[in-house]
């Protein structure tokens, strides 16, 4: 089956970021002891900016645990404590494929990896499709065909082949890391020095893999 990750949003009501950050925060490290549980990654505004998005990316064994995790007593404890704290019902979307990668930059994998994991990918669906499309819609005029053909080429990539060959590369893309420590500062740090951050958001990491 492979690890399933989903990506949550919440905006946070004016004048109750720090509050529902601590909540968020304390409940990210109780939600790892959750069966099936393998990560968090908290995504926060960054201070000074006028933000109030907070996102969390979770991992799991296979998407039976993430079901399991939002169906449990202790989810529905925390949503209905932090009801009062937010301004909107959470977004939850699954992430596939080189999706997460890009979405948890500390995971990203060299980009020559990429390129090959990718080029898997692109060479056979582009040459499957381009001998099969094309002379069952001959009448169509070219320019038309290689549109379709080229749709029919994204289309498999981005929903059937990539999340498939970055689950089967994933001990290559991405090699296990050792556990780090859950910091006591939003800010967080590697062993050579504070992480890059996007400029509206720092990572309040609480990391398991």
């Amino acid at each position: 089956m492979g690890q399933f990750h989903i990506a949550i949003t919440h905006q946070a009501r004016p004048g109750k970021e720090k509050e529902y950050e601590a909540a968020l925060r304390e409940f990210a490290k109780q939600s790892l002891d959750e069966p099936g549980a393998s990560g968090v990654l908290l995504l926060a505004p960054a201070p000074g900016t006028l933000g109030k998005e907070y996102g969390i990316l979770r991992t799991f064994e296979d998407r039976a645990s993430c079901e399991a995790f939002y169906n449990s007593d202790r989810y529905r404890e925390f949503h209905q404590r932090t009801r009062p704290l937010v301004a909107d019902d959470a977004k939850r979307r699954p992430l596939n494929g080189l999706e997460v990668f890009f979405h948890d930059p500390r995971l990203s994998p060299p980009k020559w990896k990429m390129f090959i994991v990718t080029w898997l990918g692109v060479f056979p669906s582009a040459l499957l499709f381009s001998m099969t499309i094309p002379p069952l819609i001959g009448f169509l005029p070219d320019l038309l065909i290689r549109a379709i053909v080229n749709v029919f080429v994204v289309a498999s990539l981005a929903w059937i082949i990539m999340p498939f060959l970055t689950r089967v590369f994933r001990p290559w893309l991405s090699p296990p890391q050792e556990q780090p420590t859950i910091p006591d500062f939003a800010t967080a740090h590697s062993a050579h020095g504070p992480q890059e951050q996007h400029p509206f958001f720092e990572q309040l990491e609480l990391e398991r893999i």
